[in-house]
């Protein structure tokens, strides 16, 4: 999404204008909320759960200030107010039969019903739902509510994490693996100047091609209908939550065999399940006896759509030095600050698995070099300095809505941590609100992969089914790269 950054944080203010970020998820088609669930191996007991969050989370100032709106209607001055919180109001535990049948179809509609109705102005925009309810993969699930104009996703599900401790280690916080940045060796300056110079001139090439292409989908250039695209209206719909866990290290095997990244085999897996997804739902036959009739395939030739890929622009936001802003009142960065990039997908069934992770990667290493999203982020700060929230949440609402889809991913701790001395099993984000009936989010924690899914239920009815051929077409690439013997053995 075309977005700017907050700027400081500072638990000096006591008034803080809105940024024109913050205003442009407040605008009537663009009102859009973040929901974390974290699943828990223990109940959680609500009283240690409000009494860490009086000592870390209220200390941050969004947390603890509230929208006010000053002047007219043809000049609306909004701003942060800090006011004092009760946490009785932000704090849901609601009471709840623990034989309850089919307690997991019962969290995912208590969730959906939260996008039912918005959070309430006169309080800070957050509250969390402890439900000591037992699911098929965890003892007790809270549900954090977040509107999007505190932070973006990064940011706040960062801000979570600083709330949370290693379980083997009480006191420290949780590490989040650092990307590794390539070297290069300039063994030969010539060549080295050569290249550089090439890969220059594809950069702006490439820049200039998808900036206009985006131009293009703002304008006129829309994907072409499937039955997962959205209709106009969409991001006022009820929203449906479901996630599914599979193997991290399943990814990182298909990785290093194929030697390309995390990303590529999570966008490649995305195709193969959407395609097989797609597939079923071109066919008009249910699933049979556990299986899928995929002898001819139901899905037109050509098709093909594209996923708006969210991009942090931000060096991530440090675990610590959240943790240090909640403890000491310290500044750090806050606020929105990512671009968006548009990522074509081709939708077919493929004889070969791998060939959804050659494809994935071909286009995200297109897509690397490319300063898209940098751009889509200061087109965006300028209209809106320019325009205001409404002018830019109109032709952000626009360029969306004309794309299927959205993606974002999350790098997670990889030991098991605790959320106020309750053990994590996992954590799920989501956001709504956007012109989308799709969109996954990809959430590491520990050895394991969390892919999460907000869904439109008029358009995917289903999403189990879909979750269902994500994971199966994980483990088809899997299997087909052991059964090439492009690995030695099965880590």
């Amino acid at each position: 999404m075309m977005l700017m950054g907050d700027g400081k944080a500072s638990s000096s203010n006591r008034e803080v204008a809105l940024s024109p970020a913050a205003r442009l998820f407040h605008a009537p088609r663009f009102n859009c909320y973040i929901i974390a669930i974290i699943g828990c191996k223990t109940p959680i007991n609500p009283t240690v759960v409000k009494a860490g969050l009086e000592l870390t989370l209220l200390k941050h100032p969004r947390f603890s200030s509230k929208l006010v709106v000053d002047g007219s209607k043809y000049c609306r001055k909004q701003k942060w107010s800090q006011t004092k919180v009760n946490m009785e109001d932000h704090v849901i535990v609601p009471e709840l039969d623990s034989n309850i049948d089919f307690p997991d179809r019962f969290v995912e509609d208590y969730v959906s019903n939260l996008t039912r109705t918005p959070l309430d102005l006169s309080k800070p925009l957050w509250e969390i739902h402890l439900l000591n309810i037992k699911t098929s993969d965890a003892e007790a699930v809270g549900i954090f509510r977040i509107h999007h104009s505190m932070g973006d996703g990064a940011s706040l599900i960062s801000l979570l994490l600083a709330c949370t401790r290693k379980t083997s280690d009480p006191e420290a916080l949780p590490t989040i693996p650092a990307k590794n940045r390539a070297s290069s060796t300039n063994s030969n300056g010539f060549w080295w100047f050569l290249l550089a110079f090439w890969l220059f001139l594809r950069l702006i090439w490439n820049t200039v091609v998808d900036i206009l292409l985006i131009a293009a989908t703002i304008l006129f250039l829309k994907d072409m209908k499937t039955p997962i695209k959205g209709a106009p209206g969409v991001e006022l719909n009820i929203k449906k939550f479901v996630h599914r866990t599979v193997s991290l290290d399943d990814i990182k095997l298909v990785k290093n065999a194929m030697n390309t990244t995390v990303n590529d085999v999570v966008v490649g897996v995305t195709q193969a399940g959407l395609s097989r997804y797609l597939n079923r739902r071109y066919a008009g036959e249910e699933q049979k006896d556990g299986q899928v009739k995929q002898r001819k395939t139901n899905i037109p030739k050509g098709t093909h759509f594209r996923a708006t890929i969210l991009v942090n622009l931000r060096k991530t936001v440090g675990i610590q030095d959240l943790a240090d802003m909640m403890a000491k009142g310290s500044k750090t960065r806050w606020g929105n600050l990512i671009g968006y990039l548009l990522l074509p997908l081709s939708i077919a069934l493929q004889d070969d698995p791998l060939e959804y992770v050659r494809q994935a990667k071909a286009a995200i290493d297109r897509k690397k070099l490319s300063r898209e999203a940098i751009c889509t982020y200061s087109c965006a700060e300028l209209v809106l300095r320019t325009f205001g929230a409404k002018v830019a949440a109109a032709i952000t609402h626009r360029a969306i809505f004309n794309t299927t889809m959205a993606i974002s991913g999350l790098v997670g701790p990889q030991e098991e941590i605790s959320f106020y001395g309750h053990p994590m099993a996992y954590l799920a984000p989501y956001v709504y609100g956007h012109p989308h009936a799709l969109t996954f989010h990809f959430q590491s924690y520990m050895n394991k992969m969390t892919i999460a899914l907000s869904v439109d239920p008029s358009v995917i009815p289903d999403p189990h089914l879909l979750c269902d051929d994500l994971e199966e077409s994980l483990k088809l690439i899997r299997d087909a790269v052991v059964r090439k013997g492009l690995i030695k053995h099965i880590v």
